[in-house]
């Protein structure tokens, strides 16, 4: 998949937004790819799913992985393509982990997938799980790559849209100092615009 597609498909379905947003890492950015308004869409999913699972056949997966709740269904997608297993960490009192049932066997070769990479922080600690269960990561892949190909994972890592998209900290985020509304994606209605903080 051409990047210039994927940039679009974010625009069409409104999935590109542009604000203040907070991201999970904690990093703040005036950019926000929110990949479940493309991945709402089961044609959309199957095209990236697709176009992923190619990039990482390669590696001769046997099964494909992804951090609940945002690369549930991109991983789910890609495992379908590649024809193998797909399962998901999730987070329990605040730890990654794998539950319900899933298990690896000794040596298993598994992709990680994920929608959107900014520090890599949620990838690394479903890698760790992964491999504390007794697989053997061949192969990391995301829709969007935030860093721009700084992530280094120590395996390879394929994205179908690679850009640097500028983060700041909070105490030096341009849009705080400016009074701009914070927000959270995918929080609750309720909870989805935090107060701005002022330098």
């Amino acid at each position: 998949m051409r990047e210039e597609a994927l940039l679009k498909a974010f625009q069409e379905t409104g999935a590109l937004r542009r604000g203040h947003f907070e991201l999970s890492s904690g990093l703040h950015s005036g950019v926000y790819f929110q990949s479940a308004l493309v991945l709402q869409f089961p044609d959309r999913a199957e095209v990236l799913g697709r176009a992923l699972a190619k990039d990482l056949a390669g590696h001769r997966p046997e099964v494909a992985s992804g951090p609940a709740l945002g690369a549930l269904i991109i991983a789910w997608e890609v495992a379908r393509f590649l024809g193998v297993r797909g399962i998901f960490t999730e987070r329990s009192d605040g730890e990654m982990c794998l539950r319900r049932g899933f298990q690896l066997k000794p040596g298993e070769r598994v992709v990680v997938v994920e929608d959107v990479v900014t520090t890599g922080k949620s990838t690394r600690e479903t890698m760790e799980v992964l491999r504390a269960a007794g697989g053997e990561i061949v192969g990391v892949g995301a829709i969007v790559d935030r860093s721009g190909g700084r992530v280094d994972f120590g395996v390879p890592f394929h994205a179908l849209l690679s850009l640097p998209v500028e983060t700041s900290r909070p105490e030096s985020c341009p849009e705080c100092k400016a009074g701009v509304p914070l927000m959270k994606p995918g929080s609750r209605p309720g909870e989805a615009i935090l107060r701005a903080k002022r330098g």
